[in-house]
């Protein structure tokens, strides 16, 4: 199956719909993203982009209220605290602390901006 994310205002993601491989493959046997597009426009109108589980195609898989950043070319989630940074590799949020790794339970306290153990 292939994957299409509709973009909203201000590309904000509001689906993602899955597409038969075959309804995407061109006579030469090929993937081509915009026979997926069309396909998308002529059962909901909108505006489309091909997304990816396996994140072959930018960066990580679409889900509804990511937004696709055209200049990365990339689906971003959304920001899940005002103290994280976006990675531009990745796009992906990361915390400004790493998390630490002495195998205890940790979460984000974003009023300390720091990993507090879960007990």
């Amino acid at each position: 199956m292939a994957h299409f994310a509709e973009l909203g205002i201000d590309n904000v993601i509001v689906r993602v719909v899955a597409i038969a491989n075959d309804a995407i493959t061109d006579s030469n046997g090929d993937e081509q993203e915009s026979l997926g597009i069309d396909l998308c426009r002529s059962f909901f109108g909108g505006t489309w982009r091909q997304t990816s589980y396996n994140k072959n195609i930018r960066k990580n898989f679409a889900g509804v209220g990511y937004v696709y950043n055209l200049s990365k070319d990339a689906f971003i989630p959304p920001k899940p605290y005002a103290s994280w940074v976006l990675n531009d590799t990745t796009c992906l949020w990361e915390a400004p602390a790493a998390v630490p790794t002495d195998g205890k339970r940790y979460r984000w306290d974003e009023d300390s901006t720091s990993w507090v153990e879960v007990s």
